[in-house]
């Protein structure tokens, strides 16, 4: 059983790793992935607050939405693997830490993710491997809604449920956005529920930024199917000017809009 004391330590990181996020993007004082990165901070918060055993070493977690890496960024800073003055190079000259994620499992980073759809295919790979191998650890997988327009996902959810992958958990963030405007109402976080368990997999649903909806839908196991969970979210959640507004798919910090930013999310905090 899931305590009070360990929600609130989640919804805690979540809320520093929203800070960190918004002031990555501010610092590094170029246009970055935003919106995308915010609708996923409560989930990453809790898988490696939560559900991610020794993150790496034991199970591992792939962002297949790789533009949403401001939340993945954030979350190695909050649990100790990335250190401030590497997070501090975000999207500077020579750093390595850019716009997508650039492989780098020392720190904590398991795949490079640019091309949409890709992320999840390699997660088959691991868990097959650790299948095979008779290994009781875990691949998690963030995949976007827009992204589920790519052939690549399908082709790898049939390979999972044929291969039986229960070791494997996909999150789909539904935030009903992608790059070029909205989702279609084939896309939508109903659809996709309905598609994913016709392809072979468990599915349940949750509240992207409930912390202990995502506990919930985390705790369900299985023998013979790899795991979907279609969290409904906001893009740009937590920032008023940024909540279902597209523009901020891919935009810039300025100090005003950065500071009422941070008022916003302490304020409601």
């Amino acid at each position: 059983m899931t305590s009070k004391q360990q929600i609130i330590e989640v919804e805690q990181l979540a809320l520093r790793m929203r800070k960190t996020a918004l002031k990555m993007a501010y610092e590094c004082g170029v246009a970055a992935h935003i919106g995308g990165g915010l609708s996923i901070i409560d989930i990453l918060a809790t898988l490696y607050g939560h559900a991610i055993s020794d993150p790496g070493k034991i199970d591992k977690f792939i962002l297949s939405k790789g533009h949403g890496v401001l939340g993945l960024y954030s979350a190695l800073y909050e649990v100790g693997i990335l250190t401030k003055q590497q997070i501090s190079t975000f999207q500077t000259d020579g750093s390595y830490l850019i716009a997508h994620p650039i492989m780098d499992e020392a720190n904590g980073i398991e795949s490079s993710n640019g091309s949409l759809g890709q992320g999840l295919s390699m997660a088959i790979g691991i868990a097959l491997s650790f299948k095979k191998r008779k290994l009781k650890n875990q691949v998690f997988v963030i995949v976007g809604d827009g992204e589920c327009y790519e052939g690549s996902i399908w082709e790898a959810a049939i390979t999972a449920a044929e291969q039986s992958l229960c070791n494997l958990t996909v999150i789909v963030d539904c935030n009903g956005y992608q790059n070029d405007g909205s989702v279609s109402n084939e896309m939508t976080n109903e659809k996709l529920a309905g598609k994913w368990a016709a392809f072979g997999w468990h599915v349940s649903k949750c509240d992207g930024h409930d912390v202990v909806d995502i506990i919930e839908a985390l705790k369900f196991s299985t023998s013979d199917k790899p795991k979907a969970i279609i969290a409904k979210t906001i893009k740009g959640f937590g920032v008023s000017f940024m909540e279902n507004n597209n523009d901020w798919h891919h935009n810039r910090l300025s100090e005003k809009l950065y500071n009422q930013a941070i008022q916003e999310i302490e304020k409601n905090s």
